[in-house]
């Protein structure tokens, strides 16, 4: 007999074996790592050759600023995605939606590598390559956070923290075999051999794992937690009208009841359920939402500055090889194999809320010397600033926001608010922040900018984190907020 696992709260029914828990955690892990793998394949190609290919006629500056502009028009639809599949994802369940996410990632990934460049059709390649890049970022926009609620919901309320961090993990993943990827062409490459074909090679390579990605979900469960929700019928959540017209029945009946001495046979049961879905629709909404914002701001930020802007301005500007930077992620991500599972365990032991402290404080202490030991031009002294700055200031925060966004929200609303909360701190933090970093250390000609960015990005986690309730142990079930 299999060993079972429940869901996370300690009152669930609806159980799911070790097999299902292992399956959910791969499918997870292997979808955001196909997420994080086709945004990174892009984020650095649009620091290393986009502004060459598809914006060959303006100045360098102006090349990699087009580049970066290009790279962020993805966060708003993932804006766009995150409420489309939220909302779907809310109301009939979290595997239809992954498995949706998995198939629009890979198509459009994949045909990037197909696109004509700019020598070939003109102004139309870089409208090709918008066009492409809001499809991909329209599936990736619920991915993340599908991923992450469907791995909460399923983790063993004791090792959620570490459970859950296998959707950061994801990333790390994703990142590192981009990285990789990038790393060997421009090793064994000359410029001319990845300027005209080199490039396709990373994009074409993704729609193997897509199909695998698609065949594992395809044998997924659903989320334990989105079965017991006491709103949901059938599989299908009910509408709010319609946990209204739940509420006002009971209370009617139990009214009538009171009357006339009469009682149903479960008039506790009911009346516990009427005052359960009541609790959920009747909580004010936003405190959580505002919360869990400011969480991901400091990381997404931070992740936009490190692992996207760093890469073209190590390249453009320092006296260093041109893989240097990609070497640096590379080795950044493997230790993040080990980064990433330590900060679950200690959240699951210390609570989220005191290492979400201690991460951030450490962020901003270490933001000035790190971009100092990048600016110094040594091989050795970048590939230090941005491996710490990769696992304190990204994996480190991710690996616990992957659970403490999900115990903020009701279950109720869950997967909408968070990939809401993702998706609006990408796009204020992470889309907007290499443009700006570009363009600061243009008018500036220094560094200093890029190292005050990240001290703001990581003070509003800090200030998030300290305004949040301990989160940890939750139960899932609940349908109202943690705030």
């Amino acid at each position: 007999m299999k060993d079972s696992v429940t869901a996370a709260q300690p009152s669930s029914t609806a159980r799911r074996t070790t097999s299902d828990l292992t399956r959910a955690a791969v499918s997870g892990w292997l979808g955001t790592a196909m997420e994080f793998m086709d945004f990174q394949l892009y984020s650095l190609a649009a620091a290393i050759v986009f502004n060459k290919i598809f914006f060959p006629d303006v100045s360098p500056a102006i090349g990699l600023i087009a580049a970066m502009a290009t790279y962020g028009v993805g966060y708003v639809a993932r804006l766009a995605g995150a409420v489309y599949f939220g909302r779907m994802g809310d109301r009939l369940g979290r595997k239809k939606v992954l498995y949706l996410t998995i198939l629009l990632m890979g198509a459009s990934t994949t045909l990037i590598g197909v696109l004509p460049t700019y020598a070939m059709i003109g102004i139309l390649a870089p409208i090709l390559l918008v066009v492409l890049r809001l499809a991909q970022g329209f599936g990736a926009g619920a991915e993340i956070a599908g991923a992450t609620v469907m791995l909460a919901e399923y983790a063993p309320v004791r090792r959620r923290g570490l459970i859950s961090s296998l959707v950061s993990l994801g990333t790390n993943s994703g990142t590192l075999a981009a990285s990789g990827l990038w790393a060997i062409l421009l090793a064994v490459l000359t410029e001319e051999q990845l300027l005209s074909w080199g490039w396709r090679l990373p994009f074409l390579l993704s729609f193997g794992l897509m199909l695998f990605a698609v065949w594992l979900r395809r044998g997924l469960k659903e989320s334990p937690v989105f079965e017991e929700r006491p709103d949901v019928v059938n599989g299908v959540a009910m509408t709010r009208g319609e946990v209204e017209s739940v509420i006002s029945r009971t209370s009617a009946q139990t009214s009538a009841e009171k009357g006339t001495g009469t009682t149903t046979e479960n008039p506790r049961d009911e009346e516990h359920h009427s005052s359960v879905l009541e609790a959920g629709i009747r909580q004010r909404k936003g405190k959580a939402f505002f919360l869990a914002l400011g969480l991901r701001f400091g990381q997404a930020g931070n992740s936009g500055l490190v692992q996207t802007f760093l890469v073209g301005y190590i390249a453009t500007n320092l006296s260093v090889g041109r893989s240097v930077p990609t070497d640096a992620i590379v080795y950044g991500s493997l230790l993040g194999f080990v980064t990433v599972p330590a900060v679950g365990l200690l959240g699951d032991r210390y609570g989220r809320r005191a290492v979400y402290l201690a991460l951030s404080v450490l962020t901003i202490v270490a933001a000035f010397p790190v971009m100092l030991l990048i600016s110094s031009g040594s091989t050795a002294a970048v590939m230090l600033g941005m491996i710490l700055g990769l696992n304190i200031g990204v994996l480190g925060l991710f690996s616990l926001e992957s659970v403490t966004m999900a115990e903020l929200f009701g279950s109720r609303t869950r997967f909408t608010q968070l990939a809401l909360a993702k998706e609006i701190g990408g796009i204020l933090a992470t889309a907007i922040g290499p443009v700006l970093a570009a363009t600061l250390t243009a008018v500036t000609g220094s560094w200093w900018p890029i190292a005050a960015m990240l001290v703001v990005y990581s003070l509003v986690t800090l200030v998030s984190a300290l305004l949040s309730p301990e989160t940890r142990g939750r139960d899932l079930v609940r349908l109202e907020d943690a705030a």
